[in-house]
């Protein structure tokens, strides 16, 4: 399927944003270790909560698809070493070559049985459940954060706690940060003893009511659209969204500000925290940042520098590399449909400036990743007939968007 995209000539539009699929599914996996509760309200409405909140209310049975979700096979996993019964954790054919070995070697110096089914190191995996004991861990600082927080998150019910050690350039620790903060929400007893250690006592967590908070990631694309809509009054309302926020992804707010969008934070009726996102002058000729702490945020940024004719170098993006899709490779080849040249010299972006020739009626592949169809569709704001493959993509973690955009006045159409 694909989608033909007409961008509206005012941008004047109000919407709650999906709840944050991060805190969704960190607070899904605290209170099912609770033993006790009721689910968190408003949570995530994508298919990524959706595949844990299935596979932690026993829906899946012993078989256990995740699907493309690759936090719900992180977190499960380690869940699942500290459960009951015997599960067997599977996805999609990417996701049988997203590597896991370096989770599955922490759980098993932990005391868990954790085999793999099929390739060494990869999905899908056999996890056993039982009690642990629990003790220290050294691991890489600058592996996936979730493969940290899926370990954090299990320390309150090993019967030693867990005393954790991150050895060399710790990445994405904002991540780390949140899950620290959802866990003392529940009444862990966790936190960081200096810049290198993070000690879980064996205190147990308690059911706690939960409100999630709107999604800041979803917001990155709304600020993406005031930055590049030809409307200079472009005015947009976001609601469920807090100016103390624990999500890393809350920086899209300060690094907007440089590229034309003010944000002003307030209370509408209900009493929800909301954003206005409204039209400042551009400050910023050049963009150099290092993402390490936002990778998400990447290919928003990628995108938007590139419309605006800003160049930019972004570096800490290693993990992009074994995302969804090879996020850097993406990048570089869907913009380059649009004119742009882009460079990468490993784990790093660039652009200069370059243009090519540009590809009329291009259609931007989406390589089973949401965020790539999230992140290029605000490009019809600036270049006209910009087409997206395989929409349906945005369910991951925005399955709203579509509609969205068409309430906000953007004509969508099957082509």
């Amino acid at each position: 399927m694909q989608i033909r995209l007409i961008a509206p000539r005012l941008l004047r539009h109000e919407t709650e944003l999906p709840a944050s699929k991060s805190i969704s599914n960190r607070a899904l996996v605290i209170q099912a270790l609770t033993r006790g509760g009721d689910l968190p309200c408003h949570l995530s409405d994508c298919d990524d909560t959706a595949v844990m909140v299935k596979a932690l209310t026993g829906g899946g049975g012993d078989l256990v698809d995740i699907k493309a979700a690759g936090t719900a096979m992180r977190f499960l996993t380690a869940f699942f070493a500290v459960g009951e019964g015997t599960h067997v954790l599977t996805g999609t054919a990417r996701m049988k070559q997203r590597p896991i070995g370096i989770l599955v070697d922490a759980l098993r110096q932990l005391g868990a049985r954790v085999d793999y089914v099929e390739t060494e190191g990869f999905p899908p995996l056999r996890v056993a459940g039982g009690c642990h004991e629990g003790g220290r861990l050294s691991l890489p600082g600058n592996v996936s954060s979730q493969y940290i927080s899926a370990l954090l998150m299990i320390g309150p019910v090993l019967e030693k706690g867990l005393e954790l050690e991150l050895t060399g350039e710790i990445i994405s620790r904002p991540y780390i940060d949140l899950t620290l903060r959802l866990m003392g929400d529940f009444g862990a007893q966790a936190g960081w003893t200096d810049g290198r250690h993070i000690a879980v006592r064996p205190v147990p967590y308690r059911p706690t009511p939960y409100y999630i908070e709107g999604d800041w990631s979803a917001a990155s694309y709304w600020y993406q659209m005031v930055a590049l809509s030809p409307d200079r009054e472009a005015r947009v309302v976001l609601a469920g969204l807090f100016p103390d926020s624990a999500q890393g992804d809350a920086a899209t707010a300060r690094l907007f500000d440089a590229l034309g969008v003010h944000t002003r934070f307030f209370r509408n009726e209900a009493g929800l925290g909301c954003v206005e996102l409204t039209r400042q002058a551009l400050r910023m000729e050049r963009m150099d940042y290092d993402f390490l702490n936002q990778p998400d945020l990447a290919q928003t940024f990628a995108v938007t520098c590139a419309m605006l004719g800003v160049p930019f170098r972004f570096t800490g993006l290693r993990s992009l590399r074994i995302k969804e899709t090879d996020r850097i490779a993406a990048l570089i080849r869907e913009l380059s449909k649009l004119g742009y040249v882009l460079e990468s010299t490993g784990t790093d972006l660039s652009w200069d400036g370059r243009r090519g020739e540009a590809q009329s009626q291009a259609s931007i592949d989406t390589y089973e990743d949401h965020r790539m169809a999230l992140s290029f569709a605000p490009c019809c704001l600036v270049l006209p007939d910009i087409r997206i493959n395989d929409p349906h993509v945005v369910s991951k973690s925005y399955p709203r968007y579509w509609d969205d955009l068409k309430d906000s006045g953007f004509e969508i159409a099957e082509s």
